[in-house]
C-alpha cells in the first residue's frame, strides 16, 4: 500500500527509543521528512543517525524536554526552519513514576500533567497553523490501554492519559473543518524498556521474579505475546497517512486483544 507520505514533514516526540523511535522509523521509511525530539541530546542524535542510515531519509534530531513550553517551541521552530512546515504530529512522552493515587504529592501530579497532557496541548497549538497553511494535516496521540482499563500501580498515567484521550476526541471535532485529522493510538503491552520497567516494579511488589511477572502478563493477552514496536509503528504511520484520510476521532488499539471492553 502506498501511504503517500513522500515529502511530508513529521514531528515525532519521545523518539530516542521505544514506540516513538519505531514510529519515526516507519514514517521515514515511507518517505516522510522527520523531526524527532527527546530529552537527551546524545540518545536523540544517535536515534536520528540510525534512522537516516536505515531509511535514507532526512532526519532532524532535537534535544527537547517535552514538559517545557520553551523546549517545545524551539523544537517546532527548528522543524519549520529546516523543512518549511509541518504536516504530521505524533505526540508521545515517557511515563511518570509508578505508584498509587495517594502515594503522590501535588508536585508529582503537576509534573505528570505538564509531561502527559499540557505538552500535547502545546504541541498541537503550535503545529495547527502550519498544517492549515499547507492545506491540512494529521495528529496522532499515543496513550495507553489504561484509557480503557486502569492499570494497577500507575495512577498518574491512568488519570492523565485518559485526559489525552478526551483531548484527542475533542480536537477531532474542532479541527475537522480545518482539514486536520486527530486520532488516538492505544498500545497494549509492547516490548519496550518502559514495559520491562513496569514488569520489574510489579514483580518486586508481588515478591516474584520478573520472568514470572512476564508470564502472568502474557497470560492476559489473547495473542500470547508482547507486541513488537515496529508493529505499532506501522499502524501509526498508516493513521498519519493519506491512506487514512477518512479516519478522524478514532481510537485504535494495538494490543493483541488485551483490552476486553467493547
Amino acid at each position: 500500500m502506498d501511504l503517500r507520505l513522500d515529502g511530508k514533514v513529521a514531528m515525532v516526540g519521545g523518539a530516542s527509543k521505544g514506540l516513538g523511535f519505531a514510529v519515526g522509523r516507519a514514517l521515514a521509511a515511507e518517505g516522510a521528512q522527520l523531526s524527532i525530539a527527546s530529552r537527551s541530546r546524545e540518545t536523540i542524535e544517535s536515534a536520528g543517525a540510525q534512522i537516516e542510515k536505515e531509511t535514507g531519509g532526512r532526519v532532524l534530531a532535537v534535544a527537547a524536554d517535552l514538559s517545557s513550553a520553551a523546549d517545545i517551541a524551539r523544537w517546532h521552530q527548528e522543524t519549520i526552519d529546516r523543512f518549511g512546515g509541518v504536516d504530521l504530529l505524533f505526540t508521545n512522552a515517557g511515563g511518570p513514576p509508578a505508584g498509587r493515587v495517594l502515594d503522590f504529592p501535588d508536585a508529582a501530579w503537576q509534573s505528570a500533567f505538564e509531561l502527559l497532557l499540557l505538552s500535547v496541548v502545546r504541541q498541537v497549538r503550535l503545529v495547527v497553523p502550519a498544517m492549515k497553511a499547507r492545506g491540512g494535516g494529521a495528529i496522532l496521540m499515543s496513550t495507553s490501554s489504561a484509557v480503557k482499563e486502569p492499570i494497577a500501580n500507575i495512577a498518574l498515567s491512568n488519570v492523565l492519559r485518559a485526559s489525552v484521550a478526551a483531548l484527542a476526541k475533542t480536537l477531532a471535532i474542532e479541527l475537522a473543518a480545518e482539514g486536520v485529522r486527530v486520532n488516538q493510538i492505544i498500545p497494549g503491552r509492547i516490548g519496550t524498556d518502559r514495559v520491562r520497567e513496569i514488569d520489574e516494579i510489579n514483580a518486586k511488589k508481588a515478591g516474584i521474579s520478573p520472568d514470572e511477572q512476564r508470564r502472568r502478563s502474557l497470560s492476559t493477552i489473547p495473542l500470547g505475546r508482547y507486541g513488537d514496536p515496529d508493529e505499532f509503528g506501522a499502524m501509526a504511520a498508516f493513521l498519519l497517512s493519506e491512506a487514512a484520510a477518512y479516519i478522524t476521532g478514532a481510537s485504535v488499539q494495538v494490543d493483541g486483544g488485551l483490552v476486553r471492553g467493547l
